[in-house]
């Protein structure tokens, strides 16, 4: 039994969720939002406000499709009422960021600057080195933040780079400490 797939999802006030065929659709105060599953391996049934998942059979696929669909649905329940954030920090000197457009201009010690395109249902916002990704999917959300990231990944000898917010980089000693000891 899927101890996740087992909880019903409950709707707050403004959520709702429709079925149709293989798909499920979740729309809130921020947006709508698709899901889709296989019709054979699991069931959902929308009920007195609760999205309620369940297994169609009894195999070891449609027991992780369970609680996997049950998953999704639930952050996009939470995303389209709430909605996700992640956000990452400049460190280094010299390093900026700045919203031109639907565009995150980035200058992170390249010849050039990196321009990265926001996808539909991003928005950046940069305020002292801080960059802040908001958006409905979490999936989406998550992965902007992994390809600003990978624009300029902190590196362990200074720390430069760009990292989660909260993130901690392990250091190395470098030269000067080995030439010490």
């Amino acid at each position: 039994m899927s101890k996740i797939g087992k909880q019903p999802i409950s709707l707050i006030q403004g959520v709702t969720a429709v079925v149709e065929g293989s798909k499920v659709t979740v729309t809130g105060p921020k947006g709508s939002l698709v899901t889709h599953f296989k019709k054979d391996l699991v069931e959902v049934v929308v009920e007195n406000s609760e999205v309620i998942v369940k297994p169609k059979r009894e195999s070891k696929v449609a027991r992780s499709a369970w609680g996997t669909i049950r998953a999704l649905i639930a952050n996009n329940v939470k995303g389209v009422s709430e909605g996700y954030k992640k956000q990452l920090e400049l460190v280094g000197t010299g390093y900026r960021s700045e919203v031109q457009g639907n565009n995150l201009i980035l200058t992170v010690g390249y010849s050039h600057t990196v321009p990265i395109e926001a996808p539909v249902g991003i928005t950046f916002k940069v305020e002292k080195g801080v960059i802040n990704i908001d958006g409905i999917d979490k999936h989406l959300v998550g992965q902007v933040a992994a390809n600003i990231r990978s624009a300029r990944p902190p590196e362990p000898y200074k720390g430069k780079g760009i990292k989660y917010m909260g993130e901690v980089i392990r250091r190395k000693a470098g030269k000067a400490a080995k030439a010490a000891a």
